[in-house]
């Protein structure tokens, strides 16, 4: 289908493509990689007046060391954090999962803001920064502003961000030695959504998890954080006993929809096997 007529702006600072959305209000919508937002106009299920192309906003690409922190651009593009040798020496998870994310085309154009801004439950990078607990900038009107991932996804397509805000940043804290991370991903085929996912990210000293974080995707309206089986793996080594019960936590945890990937019985299981192997896999990477 065709979509419905719109007016196309193109500002080239950040400052501008804020002031446009202040102006043209609600009948605007922003354009990052447009995997998401153009299918839907297409199907017409959104109809905006205007788009707002972020493209040619330089300040929103990139990846930094700054601060203690890794710096992203929300309009940094999923083979660029593939590409990155920062990210793989200091946050090697989000290179493994921008590897999973579609195919090569749209790992071209997609770009980690749009991932996470548009809140949907089946994108991989909403529990990746969950997992990284990372902060996320958002720049609007009022200034800039800094929230935990933790505070951001509200529901499917709902988020803090607000309609005159645009995500700036992500923000990541290095991997302290000790540290090692997994996200392991069933889809029926490439390019497809996850029919569940499971990100870790797992810290030991002397045999024993000192700190972990585990978040799933597309098991609920959002992506969530699953405390009880961060519980089960603090204090313990790995074993199998301690695998099994963060695995039982997170099918606990869980919420799946039903669709053409499985009912809600078969994800929820699988969602304990995602968590088994990133657990597994996310251990054995741990170092000194």
């Amino acid at each position: 289908m065709i979509p419905p007529s719109f007016d196309y702006h193109a500002p080239s600072s950040l400052p501008e493509a804020i002031a446009l959305l202040a102006d043209l209000g609600d009948d605007a919508k922003l354009l990052a990689g447009g995997h998401s937002l153009l299918p839907m106009m297409k199907l017409r299920f959104a109809a905006p007046a205007h788009l707002v192309d972020l493209n040619r906003i330089d300040e929103l690409r990139g990846i930094r060391e700054e601060g203690g922190e890794v710096v992203i651009g929300a309009m940094t593009r999923e083979n660029e954090l593939i590409g990155s040798a920062l990210l793989a020496a200091k946050v090697p998870l989000l290179v493994e999962a921008a590897r999973q994310i579609a195919d090569p085309q749209v790992r071209n154009r997609g770009t980690i803001g749009g991932d996470i801004a548009h809140g949907d439950p089946g994108n991989d990078h909403p529990a990746i920064a969950l997992a990284l607990d990372a902060r996320l900038v958002l720049a609007g009107p009022r200034g800039t502003r800094t929230v935990a991932a933790a505070d951001f996804f509200h529901g499917t397509y709902v988020t803090e961000c607000a309609a005159d805000e645009i995500l700036a940043q992500i923000r990541v804290t290095p991997f302290a030695p000790g540290t090692g991370s997994a996200y392991a991903k069933l889809k029926r085929k490439t390019g497809d959504w996850a029919t569940a996912a499971t990100a870790v990210v797992l810290r030991m000293a002397g045999g024993v998890v000192v700190e972990a974080r585990v978040a799933l995707t597309n098991l609920a309206p959002t992506a969530i954080r699953v405390p009880a089986a961060e519980a089960a793996l603090v204090g313990t080594a790995p074993v199998a006993t301690a695998v099994e019960a963060a695995a039982q936590a997170a099918m606990a945890a869980c919420d799946p929809a039903e669709d053409l990937r499985g009912d809600a019985e078969y994800k929820r299981a699988m969602a304990g096997e995602m968590t088994r192997r990133a657990v597994r896999l996310a251990a054995q990477r741990c170092s000194g």
